[in-house]
């Protein structure tokens, strides 16, 4: 009888568990993940969904109310593939597992955090899940201001968040505001040291690091003038102009953007002003201060009597932003001072502040954004930096292979003015011989009146299909400007306006712009698909039938005006087609890049695009398009901050960026010192600077991804730098020579970013990442595996440190002398001689003499090997102009150095195209700690005669 009861009893009690069970199971496992609800008072989150993209990939998605908004993303790629995952409950936590990874989720308050498959955490949220939501309401549109905080270890190195331009390389215990303007490019996405990135999907203007606003200093400090009385700093505006000095308190120093310069003082002509901000601070709290300083013109900072920024200069209409920190105690006076040279009949200087970070967030990863329809994020793990960026590019699309020719050198200026300049310079490179394969056509080609028509101006270009015919018979390619801006008096603005796709802020304000006596136009809306079609519809009736090789993107943040406040912006770029410019704030450009290049493939499916824009965002590597560092100034501290820009920019998974060599903006004392040459043939001191600052950065530039000069005048073009047999001259030309001889490494450089989703322009944390000294190292990078570039960056410097990671030894470039690895060392840097370094095993394919990339196949290549560690290197070919790689029509030869044997094998050639080499001729030439020997362009060394078979090749007493 027990018996039978106790049949009865067990099913019923299993029952009951499972209906309680069933009733208290917060998540739901669907196709693709788990959907998790929340209900407790201490979290905002209602709704968390966690979807598996990969088995390193994980997207997380959080929204405060019941159900999730509809919203799909503009930078992840559609179709992505799941793989198999499972889910089980642990305790208060649900487990979410695939093969390599394994996600824990709090049950209470949806908490996350990412363990490796060894179970280690690698990235976890802070207590409490660290999601805070605002509700926020733009013109009708309800959204959320969210942020999200994530702990980081003390060791830990953030590397990415786009192109920024304070100099800053690792944003440990730093912050970056993520917006676009010209010269700052944001891409909210991080790669740390401890193998894992995030990507912050929201478009929308962004904070890393402290979610905070910088802060007027009268809202955090107590002011007090230089005669000690409170209320404000003392403002000395002094001008030749006036009889007497200006002279007001400063209760801020906020003459940022358009409307707050109409707070200096009336009567103070700016161009040729002194004006100095000065007095005492005085702090609230004791701790690490971060300002802001937001100049143009000349400006140096004095805090504590000390100099925290010493000189810097942007041009007047183009202002920079540059960060700082100061300790501070609390009650403590501590002397300001700031001394300012406009520089401009307008101008531009601001000083804000953050207070010490508060403790949530401090040394924390935290992310901010004003609009949102919810909080979205995805975490991408690997074993390496590479495998990181190529998760990334598996979610926001992979990076098309560049035409061949892109991997020349590019030559622009503000501007060629007429047909007959343009072709005389390519002319005139020929007639040197000195290697090129792209001309830039800049803006202002139509009829003065006539932006936006597509059309030239019939006196200086009267015939422009013959032009670009005649750049392609010297066998060169041709670039051109296009703008997404349209006069308003042009066919093409009227086009846009009767369909509703052009910002019509602009035009109610009757906003001029610089040109001749001002015309009034706006920019076209991005964010509707119609729109972009006919954007490129327009210049496929224009343009297009020249035979124009490449579009240059420029204003594409979208500049609609120089200088404004951040709410006219958003003003002047919305509303947009997807809704308020407010959500839709950074991703103009991402959206006009696939206007272009979707329109291309469209007419013209096998022929390869090249975009060069002026922002970006993430996504963009997809669109065939390369990103330049914007209007950046000719001086040394921007050199040098290009360093940290373009490898910050490349760890953000976009591989190819460039810059204006020599810098674009340029200082009134360089322009005069070429005018002073043309007439006297005098090299004044201003002059001699600029040749050596312009050599140094051609340089630099041979060891980008992208090799481009352009800027105002004086030209740039080598010859109009310095005459051949100047050191100036000499260096220029065999760095271009040097840059073509290594065109079959870099172009399998290029191959390896579509195939193996690479990283050409690379800093040291890459690849010696178990090397802690190479983390904070902006000022050497690695272009490729084998190559360490050391650029230098001051003026009259013939010397420099370098930082040899420890886990290789190394040779010098020009003399193969060996260096042990782990080391600094002060190294000789003469004027004409960027210092270069080779790791040990290094293989390096080097071409013949070519004045462009497509002007003959490299029937003989000479490969330097790098004795001491075992290395490989495979050289990638194809047919350079279209993309039939991407039906497997190209060829790869892998090289492949043993060290304990001295032997290297040639690898038997894989696949084939049109025009492949069938048979050529190797020339090796080993390099060793015994035998050093210096690079040249045609040594002597091994002869290996290669039909595509395999041959091992012996390198002992070689």
């Amino acid at each position: 009888m027990k018996y039978s009861k106790m049949k009865i009893l067990y099913p019923l009690i299993f029952l009951l568990f499972i209906i309680y069970s069933c009733e208290n199971k917060n998540y739901n496992q669907v196709q693709d993940g788990i959907v998790i609800s929340l209900n407790n008072p201490d979290t905002q989150v209602k709704k968390m969904k966690l979807k598996v993209l990969g088995e390193e990939l994980i997207h997380v998605s959080a929204t405060p109310e019941n159900e999730f908004p509809k919203d799909s993303s503009l930078i992840i790629v559609p179709d992505q593939e799941t793989v198999p995952f499972s889910v089980k409950e642990h305790q208060d936590s649900i487990i979410l597992k695939t093969s390599k990874l394994s996600v824990w989720v709090s049950k209470i308050d949806g908490g996350i955090c990412f363990k490796d498959k060894n179970d280690q955490a690698v990235l976890t949220e802070v207590a409490g899940g660290g999601k805070t939501f605002t509700s926020i309401e733009v013109e009708g549109t309800k959204g959320q201001t969210v942020r999200q905080i994530f702990e980081s270890p003390d060791d830990e190195a953030f590397y990415g968040l786009g192109q920024h331009q304070s100099d800053e390389f690792n944003y440990k215990n730093k912050s970056e505001e993520l917006f676009q303007y010209n010269t700052k490019v944001s891409v909210p996405f991080i790669v740390s040291n401890k193998n894992y990135g995030l990507l912050w999907d929201s478009y929308s203007l962004s904070r890393f690091g402290d979610s905070r606003s910088y802060q007027q200093l009268n809202d955090v400090f107590k002011l007090y003038d230089k005669n000690g009385e409170s209320g404000g700093l003392t403002g000395t505006y002094a001008a030749s102009e006036i009889q007497n000095d200006i002279i007001r308190k400063e209760p801020s120093i906020f003459f940022e953007d358009q409307k707050s310069i109409k707070n200096l003082p009336k009567d103070i002509p700016l161009k040729n002003a002194n004006v100095v901000y000065e007095g005492d601070i005085e702090a609230q709290e004791t701790g690490e201060f971060k300002f802001i300083l937001y100049y143009a013109g000349y400006i140096k900072v004095f805090v504590n009597n000390e100099l925290v920024v010493p000189e810097r200069w942007r041009t007047a209409w183009n202002p920079n932003a540059y960060k700082f920190n100061f300790n501070l105690e609390q009650g403590k006076r501590v002397p300001l001072r700031i001394e300012w040279k406009p520089n401009g009949g307008t101008s531009y200087c601001g000083l804000r502040v953050r207070t010490p970070q508060p403790e949530l967030e401090l040394g924390k990863q935290v992310w901010w954004s004003e609009m949102n329809k919810s909080l979205n994020y995805y975490f991408v793990h690997g074993d390496n930096m590479d495998e990181v960026i190529k998760g990334y590019r598996t979610l926001t699309g992979k990076s098309p292979i560049m035409p061949k020719w892109a991997m020349g050198y590019w030559q622009s200026r503000e501007r060629y003015k007429t047909e007959d300049e343009i072709l005389g310079v390519l002319k005139e490179f020929r007639e040197r011989e000195i290697p090129i394969d792209n001309i830039v056509l800049d803006w202002n080609h139509w009829e003065e009146d006539q932006w936006g028509s597509h059309e030239f101006d019939k006196a200086r270009f009267p015939d422009p299909k013959a032009m670009v015919d005649s750049i392609h018979a010297m066998h060169g390619k041709m670039m051109i400007s296009v703008w997404p801006k349209f006069y308003k008096n042009t066919e093409h603005f009227k086009e846009f306006d009767g369909k509703g796709w052009m910002y019509q802020q602009a035009i109610k304000d009757s906003i001029r712009d610089w040109v001749g006596p001002g015309y009034i136009g706006s920019f076209y809306d991005a964010y509707s698909a119609g729109a972009r079609k006919l954007f490129w519809n327009q210049i496929y009736e224009h343009y297009y039938p020249l035979n124009i090789d490449a579009w240059w993107m420029d204003a594409s943040e979208p500049n609609v005006l120089d200088c404004t406040d951040m709410d006219y912006r958003k003003s002047l770029q919305g509303p947009t087609a997807l809704g308020p410019s407010t959500e839709f704030f950074n991703t103009y450009a991402l959206m006009n890049a696939e206007a272009i290049y979707n329109g291309q493939r469209d007419v013209n499916p096998n022929k390869r695009v090249f975009l060069l824009t002026r922002s970006g965002f993430a996504g963009l590597q997809r669109y065939s398009t390369a990103t330049w560092s914007g209007d950046i100034a000719t001086r040394w501290e921007d050199m040098k901050a290009q360093l940290a820009a373009g490898l910050n920019f490349s760890v953000s998974g976009i591989p190819y960026w460039t810059m204006d060599i020599g810098g674009f903006c340029v200082e009134d004392r360089y322009v005069a010192a070429q005018v002073e040459y043309y007439k006297n043939g005098q090299e004044n001191a201003d002059y001699k600077e600029w040749r050596e600052l312009n050599t140094r950065w051609y340089q630099f530039g041979a060891f980008t991804p992208l090799f481009r000069a352009h800027g105002q005048f004086p030209f740039r073009e080598v010859w109009n730098i310095a005459p051949k047999g100047h050191p100036a001259y000499q260096s220029i030309v065999y760095y271009t020579n040097l840059r073509y001889r290594l065109m079959p490494y870099i172009y399998s450089l290029a191959g390896k970013t579509y195939f193996d989703d690479y990283t050409i322009m690379r800093p040291l944390v890459m690849d010696y990442q178990n090397d802690s000294k190479v983390q904070n190292i902006s000022d050497q990078f690695m272009f490729g595996p084998s190559i360490m570039v050391c650029p230098i960056y001051q003026y009259e410097a013939r010397n420099r440190q370098v930082y040899f990671p420890k886990t290789s030894n190394w040779y010098d470039f020009y003399s193969g002398a060996y260096i042990q690895g782990g080391q600094h060392l002060n190294i000789e840097a003469p004027y004409e001689q960027i210092p270069l370094f080779i790791p040990e095993g290094a293989i390096i394919p080097v071409g013949p003499e070519i004045q462009y990339t497509d002007e003959k196949p490299a029937e003989t290549m000479t490969l330097f090997v790098y004795k001491g560690k075992d290395g490989q290197f495979e050289l990638y070919e194809d047919e350079g102009v279209n993309y039939n790689y991407e039906k497997d029509a190209y060829a790869t030869i892998s090289f492949s150095y043993n060290d304990t044997e001295e032997t290297l094998t040639i690898g038997e050639r894989q696949g084939t195209f049109e025009g492949v080499l069938k048979n050529r001729i190797f020339i090796v030439v080993p390099v060793s700690q015994e035998e050093p020997k210096p690079f040249q362009f045609d040594p002597q060394g091994i002869t290996v005669k290669y039909n595509g078979e395999s041959q091992i090749i012996s390198l002992k007493n070689n």
